[in-house]
């Protein structure tokens, strides 16, 4: 079997037990191979390595089972507005896996990506989704229960930029859309609730990775905010008990858009195997995989199968407070945006 190849691959401390001998294989003991039929690039976010790493072998078998053409997959990990900044400016991404929708959108206003890129897939082209939660140390030692607890003094927070990160933007979003509920649609109190909780951020890493790091191998922090799936893969992967999960009661729907760069597929004769790959992701295989990395999947029966990891919360949409992702990155995080007054204040 052909190994998928892993670029920019960090520590493997937020891997599920059951799986981190596997993804050492794939990420750390990929030997020399002969010349491949076919090569993909999937181009993704901060902290989905050890999830593709997974999923790449398992495709990459199908494909050769039913087509006896050898295929690599290669990946490449970073910041999700950072990937489709390189992408613009000539990484050969065959495929996205990102986690924002203007991420994908942006390159569809630019004509790599197909207009329609979001009909094109079930669940708007999302084969998966998650939450920003909280990560706290074991015993909860502030006793961390839900967003109001991130704006007390006592407490120091760690999260991804906003700028940068597609992690950070669901975090601050979610934020302000929780104070707008709390405050029955008051604009400038949710602004003050969320200009006191970046006041309390201790450092604001350009990746979730970034922020994963400084929370558990520095010990910044009292608190990590980052999606629930890499909560939960990170107490996975570290001693029983280090740290503990803090699902909020409301928080935002964070949806992992997917799409096939066409515009460098055709190039490269790809189109056919990338589309397989992308269709690949939602099959029950590929959605039992995801959800062993923690995501929530839309697979009906892995549902079923899975509902006892995930703890019920009231999920609002980035569309039903801020009016689109489009608006909320003009007003939000665009230069001189409410995001840079909260952060001067």
């Amino acid at each position: 079997m052909i190994l998928p190849k892993v670029f920019g691959a960090r520590s493997l401390r937020a891997v599920p037990r059951g799986l981190a001998a596997l993804t050492l294989v794939l990420c750390g003991f990929v030997s020399p191979a002969a010349a491949q039929d076919r090569e993909i690039l999937n181009v993704s976010y901060d902290i989905a390595r050890e999830l593709y790493a997974a999923l790449d072998p398992v495709f990459i078998k199908q494909w050769q089972d039913t087509h006896g053409e050898s295929l690599e997959v290669k990946q490449s990990h970073a910041g999700s507005s950072k990937q489709a900044r390189a992408i613009l400016q000539g990484l050969k991404a065959d495929l996205v896996t990102f986690n924002q929708v203007t991420d994908v959108q942006v390159l569809a206003d630019r004509g790599f990506v197909d207009k329609d890129w979001q009909q094109a897939l079930p669940n708007n082209a999302s084969p998966y989704y998650s939450l920003p939660a909280f990560l706290v140390r074991g015993g909860n030692p502030k006793g961390i229960k839900d967003w109001d607890d991130l704006v007390r003094d006592d407490v120091k927070i760690v999260f991804p930029n906003p700028k940068t990160s597609g992690n950070g933007r669901y975090t601050y979003l979610a934020a302000y859309a929780y104070a707008l509920d709390k405050f029955n649609g008051d604009d400038a109190a949710a602004q003050d609730f969320v200009r006191k909780m970046l006041k309390n951020v201790v450092v604001f890493d350009t990746g979730g990775r970034g922020a994963t790091t400084s929370f558990v191998e520095r010990g910044l922090g009292d608190v990590l905010i980052t999606f629930e799936a890499e909560v939960e893969n990170i107490r996975a992967a570290e001693a029983p008990g280090a740290y503990e999960r803090v699902v909020p009661k409301v928080s935002l729907l964070a949806e992992f858009p997917v799409a096939l760069v066409r515009k460098v597929a055709e190039e490269k004769g790809t189109t056919d195997v990338s589309e397989a790959y992308l269709n690949f992701l939602y099959s029950p295989e590929a959605q039992r995989i995801i959800a062993s990395f923690n995501n929530r999947v839309h697979d009906p029966e892995v549902v079923r199968e899975t509902a006892d990891k995930f703890p019920e919360v009231r999920l609002i949409k980035v569309e039903d407070v801020f009016g689109s992702w489009d608006e909320a990155q003009k007003t939000q995080f665009g230069d001189g945006g409410t995001l840079d007054r909260l952060m001067r204040r």
